[in-house]
């Protein structure tokens, strides 16, 4: 297998549609087509430079994708990463494409002097934990949002 990872850009749309539904899918969860049209032209726009895509092709068949974002953050001087999607085909976890992904990003935010990278996770979410665990670190923290 011939893995490659690129930004996404306009041609990506079909591909990337279905791998972002997949990943949605995973987490039971949907958007509307607006939501999708709008997060498509963002991560493809050179206006909205804190937001990127990056999508993976194995043998030229699109089978992952990492979607993360900069952001100011109180406690340092530099904006931060927040790798906020990674999703991978099924067939293709295990191949290394996750760990590709997380380190292209790791990549780009050393690149643009964001070198504080992080992103969570659900706790039922084992197979990407064994990963996350050899190449992160897991924190104390607790996520808490709005109702």
């Amino acid at each position: 297998m011939t893995l490659k990872i690129r930004p996404l850009n306009a041609r990506d749309k079909p591909d990337w549609t279905e791998l972002w539904r997949a990943y949605l899918d995973f987490y039971e969860t949907t958007v509307p087509d607006r939501v999708y049209d709008t997060t498509f032209a963002r991560l493809c726009s050179p206006v909205h430079t804190d937001q990127h895509g990056l999508i993976a092709f194995a043998d030229d068949r699109p089978i992952g994708l990492v979607h993360y974002l900069y952001h100011a953050h109180n406690w340092r001087e530099e904006q931060v990463c927040y790798l906020q999607d990674l999703y991978v085909v099924p067939d293709a976890r295990g191949t290394g494409a996750g760990r590709a992904l997380i380190e292209a990003v790791y990549a780009a935010a050393d690149a643009d002097g964001r070198p504080y990278v992080y992103w969570t996770t659900q706790d039922f979410n084992h197979t990407a934990r064994q990963l996350y665990d050899r190449i992160g670190q897991v924190t104390p923290f607790i996520k808490y949002v709005r109702p």
